[in-house]
């Protein structure tokens, strides 16, 4: 038994598993055929530097590198330099420059498939439109010179410049017309970061979503799909049910994915969810299994997740790295609890041990004893007595 500590005080007793989940499909690193399905991926802290919350990040890149082999292994994509990875959160400009290019360069090296985010957060303080646009073009040529695929990904300083609806499809059309490839366009609501309410030039998300409707119907060449994390699945059946032939529409809903990927007669949401990070084998596994068009399987496989996933993503949203990153320490793919920008006290510790249980409910840890070990060792530290 692990005494672990509830929301509302006190705590209670835990049998953990003793065994791992049974082995996983026994087409288990195949390529996924029904879907195209990125993980979102976290970086890992260098837990020896000397940093403070508000220095540059330090990243420790042998794991860093290690997690994406990981994902890449179990047949996902890694969506690069995104949210998860704390980008505007710890994860400034410089260093996230510096994992595009040191992923992309590892993805070369495996055949791992990569997408990038392309944002403005080199940007300090105020900005015009044309200097965020400048900034832009500066991060596409970037992941762009690295054989990367972009994700135009939403920017904290263009919500601020722009004034009209006119302002944002200006500044994406400039950008589509300069991208040598198709790209994703990435909206991202105000519960993942509320410096981004208001995008595409109003909080009302039906004129909001016109304005994202017509810089795509502009440049249906220049977009691969979007990427819509706005937890909010009705709203997205919709959208894309309404996108031009070719493009494709990529769930970013960690509240609602598994229907939003099986999809329904009029169509289906590929994926690029920060909650497939550390559900990696089994999204993969759910993924082959819909290969075979066994779509009770797939939900079978994924529906018992969302329990864990609404979780991590709890208001406020924007801390579910926490979460994130604390699973991956008790799988084992990393040696420590600790974030840039110190971000591992960001959740408090009845969330981070109810995280710890419903992963453990799953079998998402391939050694059972080594996380329970890990999560006690967490507790003491917090005075929880044993």
């Amino acid at each position: 038994m692990i005494r672990l500590p509830q929301a509302g005080g006190g705590v209670r007793a835990y049998e953990p598993r003793t065994a791992p989940r049974p082995a996983a499909h026994p087409l288990a690193g195949s390529a996924l055929t029904s879907r195209t399905v990125f993980s979102a991926a976290h970086v890992v802290a260098d837990p020896y530097a000397d940093t403070s919350p508000d220095s540059p990040a330090a990243v420790d890149w042998d794991a860093t590198l290690a997690f994406r082999r990981h994902l890449w292994a179990h047949g996902l994509g890694v969506a690069e330099a995104m949210d998860t990875a704390q980008r505007g959160m710890g994860l400034d400009w410089d260093g996230a420059a510096e994992l595009i290019r040191r992923s992309a360069a590892e993805a070369k090296a495996v055949g791992g498939l990569i997408a990038c985010g392309v944002g403005t957060d080199q940007l300090t303080g105020p900005a015009d439109l044309a200097t965020v646009r400048k900034a832009y073009e500066e991060q596409l040529a970037l992941v762009e010179e690295t054989g990367s695929q972009a994700i135009l990904m939403a920017s904290r300083a263009l919500a601020a410049a722009a004034e009209t609806p006119d302002d944002y499809l200006d500044t994406y059309g400039h950008l589509l017309r300069q991208a040598s490839e198709p790209v994703i366009l990435h909206w991202l609501g105000p519960m993942f970061d509320p410096a981004l309410d208001g995008y595409w030039g109003s909080s009302d998300l039906d004129a909001a979503t016109e304005t994202f409707l017509e810089v795509i119907a502009a440049h249906p060449d220049k977009v691969d799909g979007i990427k819509v994390s706005l937890l909010d699945a009705r709203r997205e059946v919709e959208l894309r049910r309404r996108l031009p032939d070719g493009v494709r529409c990529y769930t970013g809903d960690d509240f609602h994915y598994p229907e939003l990927i099986a999809g329904d007669e009029q169509g289906f949401s590929h994926a690029l969810l920060g909650i497939f990070d550390p559900l990696a084998p089994l999204a993969a596994e759910a993924v082959l299994t819909l290969d075979t068009g066994d779509v009770a399987g797939f939900r079978a496989i994924l529906d018992p997740t969302v329990e864990l996933s609404r979780h991590l993503f709890e208001a406020p949203t924007r801390y579910y790295k926490t979460g994130v990153v604390l699973l991956a320490w008790l799988a084992g793919h990393q040696d420590h609890f600790t974030m840039v920008g110190g971000l591992q006290s960001a959740r408090s510790l009845p969330h981070l041990a109810r995280a710890y249980e419903l992963a453990d409910g799953l079998g998402l840890f391939p050694d059972p004893a080594l996380a329970e070990a890990r999560m006690r060792s967490l507790l003491t530290v917090h005075g929880v007595p044993r």
